[in-house]
């Protein structure tokens, strides 16, 4: 049997509970055995992007002594898988060759580079290493507009995995003109560049087919998008591709 442990990250344990849920039920339909590593925290993203890189580094550490037994570590986030695969490795080897001259923990190098390979975002992890193709019916009828979030799209090419298990459910996915471009969150980006952020994001929502829902693998991305489209008088429901999936298993 596969073991994976989940990273709930930070915007799913506040914001996306849900999701996060829905991601475990999924692989455990998949015949996944999941735990969840109670001692995880955040993935360093915020810090690393901000350039508070002893920090970052801090986080790089005690997250992969947390996932150290772990098979594999799978995220309802190609944002935050995307930082651990991308840049755990030279962090984590920074971290290691600087520690003689301060007080950071000391990860082994090795294993971070080793163990970026164990690190799957959600949709990717069910394509590539489960080999899922038809997730159910579920979402038979349904209309569907989905979002690439930045880092997931350009940093782990996360591209026709999240579309095929939706349309693998029944769901027809509409073209939209900017289904690639930034939403404008970027984390600090939508709060010191809030008039940019927002032209972004009205970018988005003007050019965004009817649907019956708007959906991503990436919570900032939602949680940016429906939080404007409801600044703006209304607009679909937004859901995290994790509870989608799950609803199109039809369970």
């Amino acid at each position: 049997m596969i073991k994976a442990s989940l990273f709930a990250t930070c915007l799913g344990d506040n914001f996306f509970a849900e999701a996060c849920a829905d991601t475990v039920r999924l692989l455990r339909h998949f015949g996944v055995d999941v735990d969840f590593p109670e001692s995880q925290t955040c993935c360093g993203q915020p810090a690393f992007n901000s350039g508070h890189r002893s920090d970052a580094v801090r986080m790089a550490s005690h997250t992969e002594r947390v996932f150290a037994e772990s098979d594999y570590v799978v995220l309802p986030s190609g944002s935050c898988a995307s930082m651990m695969r991308a840049h755990y490795p030279e962090l984590l080897q920074s971290g290691s060759e600087g520690a003689s001259k301060s007080t950071l923990p000391t990860p082994d190098a090795r294993a971070g580079h080793e163990g970026s390979e164990r690190i799957w975002e959600l949709c990717q992890f069910l394509v590539h290493v489960l080999g899922v193709e038809s997730i159910g019916s579920g979402l038979e009828g349904m209309t569907v507009a989905y979002h690439h979030g930045c880092h997931g799209l350009r940093e782990l090419g996360l591209e026709h995995e999240p579309v095929a298990l939706l349309r693998g459910a029944g769901a027809s996915i509409l073209e939209w003109e900017a289904d690639r471009e930034c939403c404008g969150f970027g984390g600090l980006f939508s709060a010191k560049m809030p008039e940019v952020s927002v032209a972004m994001a009205d970018r988005k929502l003007e050019t965004l087919p009817q649907a019956d829902v708007v959906t991503s693998s990436d919570g900032g991305c939602l949680l940016q998008l429906s939080g404007r489209a409801e600044r703006r008088g209304g607009s679909p429901p937004f859901r995290h591709i994790a509870s989608l999936l799950w609803q199109g298993v039809g369970a």
